[in-house]
């Protein structure tokens, strides 16, 4: 399925599929692109992101009761980070939860949608709770790099906190306005309409903004550290693994795989927790696998941990083998020498610092 925007630009550019959309690949240079992305900012196609409204007079409970972190006292138009759990701990998926007043909006991937829907519905039962998939009404933009809240101020966008929403007109066009992530670098979205994607694209490079494509921004996510639900999270990690305490909250109360949650915190480990690998730039000719799933990484002839993203990276002028993936805390030491596909890797903390 291709997003709004890929339907309305050059037909000819290279497309690829991205978090189960179609979108496209790169606008002429991937090593640009990211470099862009690493030192400036880009404008990028969001339209891999689906909405889901929650509505009903249980709503409240209903949803603080379904996902790790506490939305049940987030402020009108603030969110927070999200996995939904099964009763085993195991994590179904991923999603931003907003407090929009008379309901909450669930923000994921367009790959996560259906099966997310599925598993939430399951756990409607006396409740007056409704889910509505939203997604034909809304598409997203990206504005993602160091220099991106310098470009936003520039551009006349409004200025917002994490997970804040502003809705405005900009333009002439209705949006809605939110900064998504902060660290390694910020990465801003503009909510729309599908028919004003295209005239907001425009606008946006008017305003001096540089394009990125898919293939940049999976490189530059993998760069960054940031783990993606179907690659580097799963169903078989569980949430204190992923590192993503952010989409934790410990004093909140029961909720669908709280007691397996709360066990891993009072006893204080994991077994193994998500890092990055540097692969010997001497083996960048290797053939990378589609996934890294079930490949196995060895430290001191033993395995380890298993890799889930790869990535070739141009970082100044060169390029980097890079892979995020799953090792036993006894190996995870940034600097220890590993194995993966018979290569020598060097375990580095996350993101990458080059």
């Amino acid at each position: 399925m291709p997003t709004p925007l890929t339907n309305t630009l050059d037909a000819t550019l290279l497309r690829m599929d991205y978090c189960g959309v179609h979108t496209f690949a790169n606008f002429g240079s991937v090593a640009d692109e990211v470099a862009t992305l690493r030192s400036g900012s880009a404008i990028h196609d969001l339209g891999w992101l689906a909405f889901i409204k929650v509505t009903g007079e249980d709503r409240v409970r209903w949803l603080n009761g379904m996902v790790t972190n506490n939305t049940r006292d987030l402020e009108p138009d603030h969110g927070n980070y999200n996995f939904i759990l099964t009763t085993q701990g195991r994590i179904v998926g991923d999603l931003t939860a907003y407090q929009r007043g008379d309901h909450y909006l669930m923000v994921t991937s367009e790959s996560q949608r259906e099966h997310l829907l599925g598993a939430l519905n399951k756990y409607i039962i006396m409740d007056d709770v409704e889910l509505t998939d939203i997604s034909s009404l809304m598409t997203a933009l990206g504005i993602t790099g160091p220099k991106a809240k310098d470009f936003c101020a520039t551009a006349g966008l409004p200025s917002v906190k994490l997970n804040e929403l502003q809705q405005v007109q900009w333009n002439g066009i209705d949006i809605t306005f939110t900064q998504s992530a902060e660290s390694p670098v910020p990465i801003f979205q503009i909510w729309l309409h599908p028919d004003n994607v295209n005239t907001t694209w425009q606008k946006l490079l008017a305003a001096g903004a540089k394009p990125a494509g898919s293939e940049a921004i999976e490189k530059f996510r993998i760069l960054c550290g940031i783990p993606m639900y179907g690659k580097d999270i799963r169903e078989k990690e569980l949430p204190q693994e992923t590192m993503q305490e952010q989409a934790l909250n410990f004093t909140k109360g029961c909720y669908v795989g709280q007691e397996i949650v709360e066990r891993i915190r009072s006893r204080g480990i994991v077994h193994r927790g998500l890092t990055g690998f540097i692969l010997d730039k001497e083996n960048t000719e290797i053939t990378l696998p589609a996934s890294g799933e079930n490949l196995k990484i060895q430290h001191e002839g033993k395995d380890m941990g298993y890799v889930t993203s790869f990535a070739r990276v141009p970082v100044n002028g060169e390029e980097k083998l890079l892979a995020l993936g799953y090792l036993r805390r006894e190996a995870a030491t940034p600097g220890n020498s590993v194995k993966i596909l018979e290569v020598h890797a060097t375990v580095a903390a996350l993101p990458f610092r080059f």
